[in-house]
């Protein structure tokens, strides 16, 4: 974590985003290394899948490591509303803004804080900085869930067309095909 710096309303930056150092931990951070090559059957299509999501995991992690132990300390827990971490049906953890009593969640909950003259003047860049950090995570690890979940589909459907080549390109036994012979 970096020191507090400056930001442009003068005010010391409370908040620090991630920068290219957290993500060189990260597996295949630095590319998608893996994803343009002539892929020859389903196990490497799992291999590369099970990749997707292993860093899409690390992602989330980072995120709830570096991202939210940040935005969850004070000055920021007395706000209205706070970052948090919402799981989706499909598994997959995305950062959302949301009300203290959860009734409420959404960009416009923090579009509402930043027009609020409520909100400390002194905040405003770091709450920028954390939409922004927000907004580009969403991305990172929607990104990785779905190649991942692509690769996965990919791998069951060159397994079903190997499983039906197999079937025709197998030698039948003399009887079987005496019996599907057009021929007399």
């Amino acid at each position: 974590m970096t020191e507090p710096t400056s930001c442009a309303s003068g005010g010391p930056r409370r908040f620090a985003p991630l920068e290219q150092a957290d993500f060189r931990g990260l597996r295949h951070a630095a590319s998608l290394k893996g994803l343009l090559q002539p892929f020859k059957g389903n196990g490497p299509l799992e291999a590369w899948a099970s990749d997707c999501h292993a860093l899409r995991d690390a992602l989330t992690d980072m995120a709830q490591r570096r991202v939210l132990a940040q935005a969850n300390q004070y000055p920021y827990l007395l706000l209205p509303i706070h970052l948090a971490q919402q799981t989706t049906g499909a598994g997959t953890s995305f950062l959302r803004w949301r009300r203290h009593d959860r009734s409420a969640m959404g960009v416009a909950l923090w579009q509402e804080m930043m027009a609020s003259t409520a909100t400390p003047e002194g905040l405003i860049d770091d709450l920028h900085a954390m939409e922004v950090q927000r907004v580009v995570l969403n991305m990172q690890v929607s990104l990785l869930h779905t190649l991942g979940r692509q690769a996965m589909d990919c791998a069951n459907k060159i397994a079903s067309a190997e499983a039906v080549y197999l079937r025709r390109s197998t030698p039948r036994s003399e009887g079987s095909q005496r019996g599907s012979d057009p021929t007399p």
